[in-house]
C-alpha cells in the first residue's frame, strides 16, 4: 500500500488547510496509508548546524524519504508560502553529506502534490512560488493543483465550508495523485 506524507504549510493545529488535509485523507480512505508530517521542531536553517543535521531534522527527512509521495496543503501569506514551509523545504533541499558539495538532498524525483486554501486568490500565489521552489528541487510534481477560495465566513467561524465543486475537484485530485504514485 502506498504511503503518503501530508505536509500543513502552517503551525496552526487547525487551520483550514489541515481541515482541507483532513478532508482529502477522508476521501483516500484505505487506498493509501497517510501521515502528518510534524515539524515543529525543525530549527531555523544555518549552516552552523547544517552537519550533521540536528535530529529534528533528521526524522523529518526519514519520514519524507519513506513516502512514495508527498501532499503539501499551505495557506497563503502576504502571496507566498509560510516560512515555517519555506524552512522545512530548505532543509529538505540540502545535500545529505557536505562533500561532495553535489550530493544529493532527500527531494529529487519525490512525487508532489498541492493545494491551498486561501483568501480571493485561492492560494495561487503559494502554489505558484511552492511549484518554483519544488522545481528547484527536482520533485515530480502533479499538475494538478487544487486551490479554494474561502468564504468570508469561514474568517469569523473557523470552520472550512467546501463548496459541492470544491469536494468534486478534491476527490479528483485524489484519484490523480493516486494514479500519479503508482506510475
Amino acid at each position: 500500500m502506498a504511503k503518503i506524507l501530508f505536509i500543513v504549510g502552517s503551525l496552526h493545529k487547525d487551520g483550514f488547510n489541515k481541515q482541507l488535509a483532513d478532508e482529502a485523507k477522508a476521501l483516500i480512505g484505505d487506498r493509501a496509508e497517510v501521515e502528518f508530517l510534524d515539524y515543529t521542531n525543525v530549527p531555523f536553517f544555518s549552516q552552523d548546524i547544517e552537519y550533521p543535521a540536528p535530529e529534528a531534522v533528521s526524522a523529518v527527512r526519514r519520514e519524507f524519504v519513506l513516502a512514495d509521495g508527498v501532499w503539501i496543503f499551505s495557506p497563503e501569506y502576504n502571496y507566498s508560502y509560510p516560512g515555517v514551509l519555506k524552512n522545512l523545504l530548505d532543509w529538505l533541499s540540502r545535500p545529505l553529506e557536505p562533500f561532495p558539495a553535489e550530493s544529493s538532498s532527500v527531494l529529487p524525483g519525490k512525487k508532489v502534490a498541492l493545494s491551498s486554501v486561501a483568501g480571493q486568490s485561492a492560494g495561487a500565489g503559494t502554489r505558484a512560488k511552492l511549484t518554483e521552489v519544488l522545481g528547484f528541487g527536482k520533485v515530480e510534481l502533479l499538475g494538478d493543483q487544487l486551490g479554494v477560495t474561502l468564504a468570508p465566513e469561514a474568517w469569523g467561524t473557523g470552520k472550512l465550508g467546501l463548496s459541492e465543486d470544491d469536494r468534486k475537484a478534491l476527490s479528483a485530485q485524489v484519484d490523480a495523485f493516486l494514479k500519479f504514485i503508482a506510475e
